[in-house]
């Protein structure tokens, strides 16, 4: 049996697009700058806002020399690619999903588990983790 995990595609950009990147991002004027789509023979159509702002962070992203990843996750995950997203093991996400740390639901005899969940739980786990340094820079600065 397969296990689905999510793919992940990584652009390296070269220095000749790291400068168009920062060329698009001065043109935008900054942040909240319209973009456009436009084909031939049909006039220009805003894109989303939302969609505006993604492809700014990527712009951003890339202007400031970082490699940018894109990833496609399913919207059901097995044990095994939860696990993977979250950094643990499979046997402590089922305890976590046992403990009622994290929503599961069965698939015949399966556990299975919604991806917004997994990354709601990996965004808390790294705030938790974050909370945690800055105390222990707190008792090392007292």
């Amino acid at each position: 049996m397969s296990t689905v995990v999510p793919t992940t595609n990584r652009i390296l950009a070269t220095e000749a697009e790291v400068e168009l990147a920062r060329d698009v991002l001065e043109r935008l004027g900054g942040p909240g700058g319209e973009l456009f789509v436009t084909e031939p023979k049909q006039s220009p159509q805003p894109l989303p806002v939302e969609i505006g702002r993604l492809l700014q962070h990527v712009l951003e992203s890339m202007a400031n020399g970082s490699d940018v990843t894109i990833m496609t996750i399913p919207q059901e995950l097995t044990t095994s690619a939860a696990a993977a997203l979250l950094g643990v093991s499979r046997p402590t996400l089922i305890k976590m999903a046992r403990d009622g740390r994290i929503a599961s639901h069965k698939v015949g005899s399966h556990l299975r588990f919604v991806s917004r969940d997994v990354l709601a739980e990996r965004s808390a786990r790294r705030e938790r983790e974050r909370e945690a340094f800055r105390h222990l820079r707190e008792l090392s600065d007292d």
